[in-house]
Formats: C-alpha cells, sequence, structure tokens
C-alpha cells in the first residue's frame, strides 16, 4: 500500500451547468479555484452517458454510450493532476427509468441536472504511470 497523510484545505458546493460536459464541469471547477488535489461527491441525472470499463486483460478502455436519460444515483471521484492537467477522475452509478443500474467510469455526460460537492487538499496530487497495472494513478 502507498499512501501519505493529507490537510484539508478548502470546501465548494457546486450546481453544473444544464447543458455542459459532467466531468468538465468538475474540473472547470477544480481550474478557476486552483485546486490540484480534491475528492468529490455528486448526483443529479445527466441527457446521456459515455461509461468507461477497464479491460485487466488487455490494459486497454472500453467505452460504452448510453443516448438516454438517466439518474447519477451516485458518483465519486477525485481530482489530480495528469500531463500538467487537471483531471476529474469520475466513477458514477448510473440508474433507468426501470431502476437497472449501469455503473463505471464516467467519461462524458451531458448534465441535466448536478449538485457537487468538493473538498479540496493543501498538498498537489499527480498520477503517473503505475507499471504493474499500466494506469496512471496518484501517489
Amino acid at each position: 500500500m502507498d499512501y501519505r497523510e493529507l490537510s484539508p484545505d478548502r470546501e465548494f458546493l457546486a450546481r453544473l451547468e444544464t447543458g455542459a460536459d459532467w466531468r468538465e464541469e468538475i474540473e472547470s471547477l477544480a481550474v478557476e479555484e486552483d485546486v490540484d488535489a480534491a475528492w468529490f461527491n455528486a448526483m443529479g441525472a445527466v441527457q446521456d452517458a459515455v461509461v468507461w470499463f477497464y479491460d485487466q486483460q488487455e490494459g486497454e478502455y472500453e467505452s460504452v454510450e448510453f443516448e438516454e436519460p438517466l439518474e447519477v444515483a451516485a458518483c465519486v471521484g477525485n481530482v489530480s493532476i495528469l500531463d500538467g492537467e487537471r483531471f476529474a477522475h469520475t466513477h458514477a452509478v448510473l440508474s433507468r427509468p426501470s431502476g437497472q443500474a449501469l455503473a463505471g467510469h464516467l467519461d462524458a455526460g451531458t448534465v441535466f441536472a448536478g449538485e457537487v460537492y468538493m473538498r479540496t487538499f493543501e498538498e498537489p496530487l499527480e498520477r503517473t504511470h503505475h507499471e504493474e497495472t499500466d494506469l496512471d494513478l496518484w501517489l
């Protein structure tokens, strides 16, 4: 296990703009407030979504597109620096009207309504390549 102690800094509540991209809205908040490390939770609804699943055997993300309205029943993620840019690593549980759940790495989604709580940290976190998983991980 690799870990380090972080000092909490600031907290934000944000309403995502209808019609904007879900993940890009979170990254915009980080850019506007000069946040290099944070943890966030969110909920709401999207008009469509692109969800990724990481194929551990192939070492590649598989993309699934949903062209339908979905509830964002739960969304959790973190903000860190990836290739010199702020990146919102975003996972979500989405649901259809039937209650069927869809989940994975939320790459994109058109916001219908969204609310975000973000807690920032004083210390920046930067993602670097992790040889064993072939992923860019923080710490």
